[in-house]
């Protein structure tokens, strides 16, 4: 089966970083990492989701958490530099990053924004993240992927 490059793939190539691409058959009704999780075999901890927010200060940003856990906003706010934040609608999603909601890549959006990372990407020795579409996953060395994204890792999940 061939796999199509992404954007995000594309990204990892040009700073010529080692991942893999992974695909796994998509659940229109579940999106989710937990149905990811179990596609591609691997424990929920590696499996990171992106989020988008919107904070009071310094606008949009990126928080990669565990698939299993959520974003506290508290947190998120903190360590971004805001004094509140929100998730983002999903109908500004797609404009926002180039993404849809399942296929969100923390790399190659369409504007450069802040990432966050939750601390415990660094505790796995792979993790996973959208490859900025639907049943396709990148598999990276955690320290890379935070490379790439020029990302802050901190503890930003409740």
């Amino acid at each position: 089966m061939k796999i199509n490059k992404t954007n995000a793939a594309r990204f990892l190539d040009k700073l010529k970083m080692s991942y893999e691409l992974v695909p796994y058959e998509v659940d229109e009704n579940d999106l989710g990492a937990e149905h990811i999780a179990n596609q591609l075999n691997e424990p929920i901890e590696q499996v990171f989701k992106t989020l988008v927010l919107r904070g009071d200060k310094i606008g949009i940003f990126v928080c990669v958490i565990p698939g299993n856990l959520e974003v506290d906003l508290k947190l998120a706010a903190k360590i971004s530099g805001n004094k509140n934040c929100d998730m983002i609608h999903l109908k500004e999603l797609q404009p926002l990053t180039g993404y849809i909601r399942g296929g969100c890549s923390p790399l190659a959006m369409k504007k450069k924004y802040p990432v966050f990372f939750h601390k415990s990407a660094l505790e796995q020795d792979i993790i996973y993240v959208s490859a900025g579409v639907r049943g396709l996953q990148i598999k990276i060395a955690p320290q890379d992927l935070i490379t790439a994204a020029e990302a802050t890792v901190g503890e930003i999940v409740r």
